[in-house]
Protein backbone atom coordinates (compact mmCIF):
# COMPACT_ATOMS: atom_id res chain seq x y z
CA UNK A 1 0.00 0.00 0.00
CA UNK A 2 1.30 3.52 -0.53
CA UNK A 3 2.18 5.84 2.37
CA UNK A 4 -0.32 8.51 1.45
CA UNK A 5 -3.67 6.19 0.52
CA UNK A 6 -2.69 4.86 4.20
CA UNK A 7 -2.85 8.09 5.67
CA UNK A 8 -6.09 9.29 3.95
CA UNK A 9 -7.40 6.12 5.01
CA UNK A 10 -6.07 6.94 9.05
CA UNK A 11 -7.36 10.59 8.41
CA UNK A 12 -10.51 9.78 7.34
CA UNK A 13 -11.24 6.97 10.28
CA UNK A 14 -10.14 8.92 12.84
CA UNK A 15 -13.01 11.63 12.16
CA UNK A 16 -15.48 8.85 11.68
CA UNK A 17 -14.64 7.60 14.78
CA UNK A 18 -15.09 11.06 17.04
CA UNK A 19 -18.04 11.16 15.15
CA UNK A 20 -19.66 7.86 16.80
CA UNK A 21 -18.60 9.25 20.28
CA UNK A 22 -15.71 7.37 20.80
CA UNK A 23 -12.49 8.30 22.16
CA UNK A 24 -8.85 7.47 20.94
CA UNK A 25 -6.10 8.18 23.80
CA UNK A 26 -4.10 11.12 22.83
CA UNK A 27 -1.31 10.04 21.38
CA UNK A 28 -3.32 8.35 18.69
CA UNK A 29 -3.48 11.91 16.99
CA UNK A 30 0.28 12.75 17.27
CA UNK A 31 2.76 13.58 14.06
CA UNK A 32 5.84 11.95 13.76
CA UNK A 33 7.22 15.30 15.55
CA UNK A 34 5.31 14.77 18.36
CA UNK A 35 6.69 11.23 19.04
CA UNK A 36 10.26 12.60 18.58
CA UNK A 37 10.02 15.19 21.12
CA UNK A 38 8.69 12.09 23.54
CA UNK A 39 12.03 10.35 22.94
CA UNK A 40 13.98 13.20 23.26
CA UNK A 41 12.12 13.90 26.55
CA UNK A 42 13.03 10.94 28.12
CA UNK A 43 9.14 9.38 28.66
CA UNK A 44 9.09 5.76 28.22
CA UNK A 45 6.55 4.34 25.88
CA UNK A 46 7.93 1.07 25.87
CA UNK A 47 4.40 -0.67 26.44
CA UNK A 48 3.45 1.05 23.33
CA UNK A 49 5.97 -0.02 21.30
CA UNK A 50 6.95 -3.66 22.57
CA UNK A 51 3.22 -4.76 22.86
CA UNK A 52 1.98 -2.88 19.11
CA UNK A 53 -0.71 -0.25 20.38
CA UNK A 54 -1.78 1.59 17.87
CA UNK A 55 -3.31 2.60 14.32
CA UNK A 56 -2.72 -0.72 11.97
CA UNK A 57 -3.91 -0.55 8.15
CA UNK A 58 -4.25 -3.50 6.56
CA UNK A 59 -4.52 -4.84 3.37
CA UNK A 60 -3.27 -8.68 3.64
CA UNK A 61 -0.72 -7.77 1.03
CA UNK A 62 -3.80 -8.75 -1.32
CA UNK A 63 -3.28 -4.88 -2.87
CA UNK A 64 -7.32 -4.12 -2.55
CA UNK A 65 -8.18 -2.86 0.93
CA UNK A 66 -11.35 -1.64 0.07
CA UNK A 67 -12.06 -5.45 -1.06
CA UNK A 68 -10.00 -7.11 0.99
CA UNK A 69 -8.55 -5.24 4.30
CA UNK A 70 -8.80 -3.35 7.61
CA UNK A 71 -8.25 -1.09 9.91
CA UNK A 72 -7.75 -1.11 13.59
CA UNK A 73 -6.13 0.78 16.39
CA UNK A 74 -4.81 -0.99 19.75
CA UNK A 75 -5.56 0.91 22.76
CA UNK A 76 -4.14 -1.74 25.04
CA UNK A 77 -2.22 -4.70 25.29
CA UNK A 78 -0.11 -6.87 27.46
CA UNK A 79 2.94 -8.90 27.01
CA UNK A 80 3.16 -12.27 28.92
CA UNK A 81 7.36 -11.97 28.65
CA UNK A 82 7.45 -8.97 30.11
CA UNK A 83 4.17 -7.77 32.43
CA UNK A 84 1.57 -9.36 34.07
CA UNK A 85 -1.10 -7.67 31.87
CA UNK A 86 -3.12 -10.10 30.50
CA UNK A 87 -5.82 -8.46 28.82
CA UNK A 88 -5.80 -6.41 25.65
CA UNK A 89 -8.55 -3.95 23.80
CA UNK A 90 -8.82 -2.70 20.29
CA UNK A 91 -11.40 -0.94 17.84
CA UNK A 92 -11.94 -2.30 14.17
CA UNK A 93 -13.63 -0.20 11.43
CA UNK A 94 -15.07 -2.13 9.22
CA UNK A 95 -16.61 -0.83 5.69
CA UNK A 96 -19.00 -2.18 3.83
CA UNK A 97 -18.34 -5.18 0.55
CA UNK A 98 -14.78 -5.20 2.69
CA UNK A 99 -13.50 -8.42 3.57
CA UNK A 100 -11.05 -9.89 5.85
CA UNK A 101 -9.23 -13.36 6.16
CA UNK A 102 -11.14 -16.89 7.84
CA UNK A 103 -8.79 -17.19 10.64
CA UNK A 104 -8.78 -18.49 14.28
CA UNK A 105 -6.25 -17.69 17.33
CA UNK A 106 -4.66 -20.88 18.61
CA UNK A 107 -4.26 -18.89 22.39
CA UNK A 108 -6.56 -15.92 22.61
CA UNK A 109 -10.02 -15.79 23.60
CA UNK A 110 -12.03 -12.11 22.57
CA UNK A 111 -15.06 -10.55 22.77
CA UNK A 112 -16.03 -8.71 19.65
CA UNK A 113 -18.79 -5.88 20.39
CA UNK A 114 -20.75 -4.10 18.18
CA UNK A 115 -19.98 -0.48 19.40
CA UNK A 116 -22.40 1.08 16.82
CA UNK A 117 -23.06 1.78 13.35
CA UNK A 118 -24.69 -0.97 10.75
CA UNK A 119 -25.13 -4.77 11.08
CA UNK A 120 -21.82 -6.83 12.01
CA UNK A 121 -21.80 -10.21 10.81
CA UNK A 122 -19.71 -13.09 11.68
CA UNK A 123 -19.15 -16.04 9.47
CA UNK A 124 -17.96 -19.09 12.03
CA UNK A 125 -16.81 -22.49 11.76
CA UNK A 126 -15.64 -24.61 14.34
CA UNK A 127 -12.47 -26.32 13.78
CA UNK A 128 -10.69 -29.69 12.99
CA UNK A 129 -7.74 -31.22 15.12
CA UNK A 130 -5.29 -30.33 11.84
CA UNK A 131 -6.65 -26.93 11.97
CA UNK A 132 -8.78 -27.07 8.98
CA UNK A 133 -12.88 -26.10 8.79
CA UNK A 134 -15.07 -28.37 10.68
CA UNK A 135 -18.41 -29.06 9.10
CA UNK A 136 -19.87 -29.77 12.92
CA UNK A 137 -22.21 -27.37 14.68
CA UNK A 138 -20.35 -25.02 16.67
CA UNK A 139 -21.78 -23.29 19.86
CA UNK A 140 -20.63 -19.32 20.65
CA UNK A 141 -21.80 -17.17 23.28
CA UNK A 142 -23.85 -14.25 22.53
CA UNK A 143 -23.99 -11.56 25.53
CA UNK A 144 -23.58 -14.46 27.84
CA UNK A 145 -26.07 -17.11 26.09
CA UNK A 146 -24.70 -19.99 24.52
CA UNK A 147 -26.38 -20.74 20.98
CA UNK A 148 -25.58 -23.50 18.65
CA UNK A 149 -25.37 -22.93 14.85
CA UNK A 150 -24.49 -24.76 11.78
CA UNK A 151 -21.15 -24.41 10.07
CA UNK A 152 -20.28 -21.31 8.00
CA UNK A 153 -23.62 -19.63 9.90
CA UNK A 154 -23.28 -15.80 9.23
CA UNK A 155 -24.43 -14.67 12.71
CA UNK A 156 -25.94 -10.92 12.88
CA UNK A 157 -25.10 -8.55 15.55
CA UNK A 158 -26.65 -5.33 16.04
CA UNK A 159 -25.31 -2.22 17.50
CA UNK A 160 -24.81 -3.21 21.44
CA UNK A 161 -24.63 -6.78 20.54
CA UNK A 162 -21.25 -8.75 20.98
CA UNK A 163 -20.11 -12.16 20.33
CA UNK A 164 -17.17 -14.25 22.34
CA UNK A 165 -14.92 -16.14 20.04
CA UNK A 166 -13.14 -19.13 21.66
CA UNK A 167 -9.44 -20.55 19.92
CA UNK A 168 -9.96 -22.55 17.88
CA UNK A 169 -12.89 -21.29 16.27
CA UNK A 170 -12.47 -20.50 12.50
CA UNK A 171 -14.27 -16.59 12.00
CA UNK A 172 -14.19 -13.66 9.42
CA UNK A 173 -16.42 -10.56 9.13
CA UNK A 174 -18.31 -7.96 7.74
CA UNK A 175 -20.47 -4.55 7.53
CA UNK A 176 -23.97 -4.58 6.19
CA UNK A 177 -26.17 -1.41 6.21
CA UNK A 178 -23.35 0.70 7.08
CA UNK A 179 -20.06 0.60 8.54
CA UNK A 180 -19.34 -0.33 11.72
CA UNK A 181 -17.03 0.21 14.71
CA UNK A 182 -16.19 -2.85 16.19
CA UNK A 183 -14.46 -3.40 19.65
CA UNK A 184 -12.81 -6.44 20.97
CA UNK A 185 -11.94 -7.06 24.33
CA UNK A 186 -9.63 -10.13 24.54
CA UNK A 187 -6.74 -11.89 26.29
CA UNK A 188 -2.93 -10.68 25.43
CA UNK A 189 -3.23 -10.10 21.73
CA UNK A 190 0.15 -11.78 19.65
CA UNK A 191 -0.52 -10.89 15.82
CA UNK A 192 2.89 -12.39 14.96
CA UNK A 193 2.36 -16.02 16.73
CA UNK A 194 -1.02 -16.33 17.11
CA UNK A 195 -3.14 -16.59 14.20
CA UNK A 196 -4.10 -19.86 11.89
CA UNK A 197 -5.03 -17.94 8.55
CA UNK A 198 -7.12 -20.97 6.61
CA UNK A 199 -5.53 -18.95 3.37
CA UNK A 200 -1.71 -18.23 4.24
CA UNK A 201 -1.63 -14.45 3.72
CA UNK A 202 0.61 -11.45 4.85
CA UNK A 203 -0.75 -10.03 8.45
CA UNK A 204 0.93 -6.82 7.58
CA UNK A 205 0.88 -4.52 4.43
CA UNK A 206 3.69 -3.60 2.37
CA UNK A 207 4.35 0.35 2.45
CA UNK A 208 5.54 2.32 -0.54
CA UNK A 209 7.04 5.22 1.39
CA UNK A 210 5.52 8.21 -1.18
CA UNK A 211 5.00 11.18 1.61
CA UNK A 212 6.00 11.24 4.93
CA UNK A 213 3.18 9.55 7.32
CA UNK A 214 0.41 11.28 8.73
CA UNK A 215 0.27 8.94 11.97
CA UNK A 216 2.63 6.06 12.98
CA UNK A 217 1.31 2.04 12.49
CA UNK A 218 2.03 -0.06 15.28
CA UNK A 219 4.94 -1.68 12.94
CA UNK A 220 6.63 2.08 12.19
CA UNK A 221 8.10 2.83 15.19
CA UNK A 222 11.09 1.06 15.47
CA UNK A 223 11.75 2.86 11.69
CA UNK A 224 10.61 5.79 11.93
CA UNK A 225 12.00 6.15 16.00
CA UNK A 226 15.03 3.48 16.32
Amino acid sequence: MKRSRINAIIGECEAWVDSMGFLLPPWAHWSLEQWQTLTHDGLDATEIFDNMLGWDVTDFNKGDYDAFGLTLFTIRNGNLKRDKKPYAEKIMIVSEGQQNPMHFHWYKMEDIINRGGGRFIVEAYGSTPEGELSREDFSVKIDGIRRTYKAGSRIVLEPGESICIEPGLYHRFFAEGGRVLAGEVSMVNDDRTDNRFLEPLGRYADIEEDEPPYRLLCGDYRTFLG
